[in-house]
């Protein structure tokens, strides 16, 4: 390789064309986003990780006290405020080698933690949600795919309801009986197994 198409190389990312591919576009709190990460490579190269970004992005307007030099006194005036409420970089491979012509698809299976919060869009506020893939090379700009946009709806009452559940019984604590050491639950005051008033 020479001088030139080296140096060149440090300024450039490399030569592929890389898309996002979803299976659908919106996904519950709690469940998984599935797609591919397509890979169309036109250079021989190598990278030090594949990943997706994701960010939520809360965006609320705001009355901020701007100082009025005409009026030589401070007013009210509406803002936008951006803040980033919730950021992840889920790697999809370790390092890899692409080769010109190759064509390569990465499966792609993220978690939307069920704790997080939903799209939304009202008047004075918004929450939104991106996604990116990305093509980490060591001493080049990174490849990146084009920036999407997805929705994340709120939980399903059936979600809702097994996490529920699975906390409930995260709680409970069994303890044995003194008379037929059968368990039974610590916040009960009568055995149900024989019957015999607890005394402790």
């Amino acid at each position: 390789m020479g001088f030139l198409k080296k140096f060149t190389n440090k300024l450039t990312a490399p030569d592929a064309t890389i898309q996002l591919r979803f299976n659908n576009y919106s996904v519950a709190l709690g469940d998984n986003l599935q797609g591919n990460l397509n890979v169309n490579s036109k250079e021989d190269f190598e990278t030090t990780g594949i990943r997706c970004e994701i960010f939520s992005v809360e965006q609320a307007k705001v009355i901020r006290e701007v100082y009025d030099a005409t009026l030589k006194r401070s007013i009210p005036r509406v803002a936008d405020e951006s803040t980033i409420i919730y950021s992840v970089k889920p790697a999809l491979s370790g390092p890899s080698r692409f080769t010109n012509g190759e064509n390569r698809i990465i499966p792609i299976h993220i978690n939307i933690p069920a704790g997080a919060r939903p799209t939304y869009v009202g008047v004075d506020r918004r929450i939104t949600w991106t996604i990116k893939g990305v093509l980490a090379v060591d001493g080049r700009p990174d490849r990146t795919t084009e920036t999407c946009e997805i929705q994340v709806l709120p939980q399903t009452v059936q979600a809702q309801t097994a996490t529920l559940q699975r906390e409930v019984i995260h709680t409970i604590v069994m303890i044995p009986c003194k008379y037929c050491q059968g368990l039974m639950d610590q916040t009960l005051t009568v055995c149900p197994n024989c019957g015999a008033k607890r005394t402790v």
